[in-house]
């Protein structure tokens, strides 16, 4: 696959996600969909297109995929119909690089975050279903020697660390004196980096994001055998 260069977001980017966050209405939006276009869209599309190439190399399952709708880039609006805050838009940048067999944002996946003053990246998975985290759970209470090699690797803690709800109390069916107790209480199995915001700006951030992911396998290598998708 060829390799694409990208030299990073441009002052544009964040110029349109911090007036966007002073001027979330449909009416603002409109005027200044250009914009958004311009800056915000192809900026995106054209970093997920050189991703391609490296997750090809060491996670050919997951899929960075530079379409205007369905793919990579996640939806600028927002969904309103069950939340209490109905402002309509996004004020941040969402990319996610999904594992091929995933059907939502639960699955398999690493994560790039944008917006003004909080940019992170993520790996593992965000609040699985009922399903995937029992078998995520059971991996881990049957093979906690593998579990604690994977999120205690030296790359992997060198760019990462697990965040994320957890239970007060143990899941039901596992024992509370399990010496991965705390690790079974997690409701998701999502590690995380923050990275300067100034970072995006750089030509340099593309290779940023792909060391970090790279760090990552450990990881994902444990939840996709867990859940039985091929890594």
């Amino acid at each position: 696959m060829t390799k694409v260069r990208f030299q990073g977001f441009g002052p544009g980017t964040v110029k349109f996600l911090k007036e966007l966050e002073a001027n979330n209405n449909r009416e603002w939006f409109a005027e200044h969909k250009s914009r958004y276009e311009s800056d915000v869209l192809d900026v995106a599309l054209e970093f997920i297109q050189a991703m391609q190439a490296p997750l090809g190399e060491f996670a050919p399952r997951f899929v960075a995929l530079p379409t205007r709708v369905g793919g990579s880039l996640m939806r600028v609006y927002r969904d309103t119909r069950f939340s209490k805050n109905k402002l309509p838009y996004k004020t941040n940048i969402g990319i996610q690089f999904r594992h091929e067999d995933a059907r939502d944002v639960h699955a398999p996946g690493y994560y790039v975050h944008i917006e003004p003053d909080d940019v992170f990246l993520g790996a593992g998975m965000w609040r699985p279903a009922s399903e995937p985290l029992r078998m995520i759970r059971e991996r881990i209470a049957a093979k906690p020697a593998e579990w604690k090699r994977a999120v205690g690797d030296t790359g992997f803690r060198r760019h990462f660390r697990l965040e994320g709800e957890s239970l007060t109390r143990p899941p039901r069916g596992f024992d509370k004196a399990h010496e991965c107790i705390e690790d079974l209480k997690r409701k998701s199995f999502i590690a995380v980096k923050p990275l300067d915001p100034a970072a995006v700006g750089s030509p340099r951030f593309k290779r940023r994001v792909e060391t970090a992911f790279r760090a990552a396998d450990p990881l994902m290598r444990f939840l996709c055998k867990s859940v039985e998708v091929p890594f």
